[in-house]
């Protein structure tokens, strides 16, 4: 993947224009609940204003109706927050499409809410037109976004003079490339989660590039199933058993392996204080539910990882919410962090799972943007990434 980066451009006397992600959670009295997608928007904002530029930011908030304004769905909060965060007062612009602000050089300037704007949702070239007269450089800097084929993420990015990746969305686009495109060998990936079916993409996407796929939670139950072993009353997928018997042979056909659990932790209920047993894969009865991978795979998957140069992490091994079955993903992810390996993980339940076990500084990268991880990691095209490396071409 090739593009320009905001830290490349020459931008003093430039008007940048900023697409990052300010969808902050509000309470019902719209306060911010958590500011840390402010923060995390600092970085660009503070090097456009380094490099002598005037600066414009805009985002989504939620999801309002195109061209219907409502209090709620004002960025107001986040032009406060933003301007404590900076130390200098940023203006929030409405109706800002045909311009209608100044803007000088080491100034910022918030737009208001993006998504209000008729034809956003849409994607459309003309809106993007009108908008791309306001900079001179365009920056992309919301990878949580990056998957949506809207006007500010793709067609202003071919519309504007110059167009570029902003720090955190360069870092994102990095990471996956060093985990995935570009790996070192051995490159081990952890699927782990409820249903086959929800990570079906990313399964066959990475059963061509891994050297291991290691499956944890109901995915694997339902590659025990395939491989013929009893589940009980395991949350599994019996509709997707074809689907994971041709994973199976595909890996298999490259010479890579599928390692799935041979000792597994079961309960006869589903709750946290549900007595725990330890058993074989082929001994689970009926009446029985797999909440977790025995110690024994615990610890063939950590030897595994041990030995990887590369891994990817998507998705808790059990249910570790409860402490009784979180033995296995407390066991995977401290191989992970203690691994010489590089490594990637995202999801909103593996980064659950890397905060309680207290591994956040020891994953080299952690990827908080949701649908747009998991659409990369299934090797879907994303109109962002689309975007940016068609303007690297020009």
């Amino acid at each position: 993947m090739k593009f320009r980066q905001l830290s490349e451009q020459d931008l003093r006397g430039k008007r940048v224009f900023i697409r990052a992600d300010l969808n902050v959670p509000l309470t019902e009295r719209g306060t911010i609940s958590s500011d840390a997608r402010i923060k995390s928007a600092l970085a660009a904002i503070r090097m456009a204003l380094d490099g002598g530029a005037a600066v414009m930011v805009t985002s989504h908030l939620g999801r309002p109706k195109e061209g219907d304004p409502s209090p709620e769905d004002s960025l107001a909060p986040v032009a406060a927050r933003m301007s404590e965060l900076l130390g200098l007062s940023v203006r929030l612009a409405t109706n800002w499409i045909d311009g209608g602000f100044e803007i000088k050089p080491g100034e910022v300037v918030l737009l208001e809410n993006c998504r209000l704007n008729r034809g956003e949702s849409a994607n459309s070239e003309a809106l993007a037109a009108r908008i791309a007269r306001l900079c001179d450089v365009y920056v992309y800097d919301a990878f949580s976004t990056a998957h949506r084929n809207e006007a500010t993420i793709h067609a202003l990015a071919l519309a504007a003079p110059a167009a570029c990746a902003g720090p955190t969305m360069a870092a994102e686009m990095q990471a996956f490339n060093r985990a995935l495109v570009e790996a070192d060998r051995p490159l081990t990936a952890i699927v782990g989660g409820a249903k086959v079916s929800t990570k079906l993409a990313i399964l066959n996407n990475l059963a061509d590039n891994v050297d291991q796929l290691i499956v944890g939670g109901g995915i694997a139950n339902t590659f025990l199933l395939a491989a013929g072993f009893p589940v009980g009353k395991s949350l599994v997928e019996t509709e997707m058993v074809e689907d994971v018997k041709r994973i199976i042979i595909r890996i298999a056909t490259r010479g890579a392996t599928v390692p799935i659990p041979t000792d597994v932790v079961v309960a006869k209920s589903f709750f946290a204080s549900a007595e725990a047993a330890v058993k074989s894969v082929r001994d689970v009865q009926p009446d029985e539910m797999i909440l977790d991978i025995g110690p024994a795979t615990a610890a063939r998957y950590a030897a595994l990882l041990g030995q990887a140069r590369s891994i990817i992490w998507n998705g808790p091994l059990g249910v570790f919410e409860f402490e009784t079955f979180a033995h296995g993903t407390r066991t995977v992810g401290e191989a992970i962090a203690a691994a010489p390996a590089y490594s990637l993980a995202g999801g909103d339940d593996t980064i659950a799972a890397i905060s309680r076990f207290g591994l956040g500084d020891r994953i080299d990268h952690i990827s908080h943007a949701g649908g747009a991880f998991l659409e990369f990691l299934g090797g879907k095209s994303l109109p962002a990434i689309d975007a940016l490396t068609r303007r690297a071409e020009i």
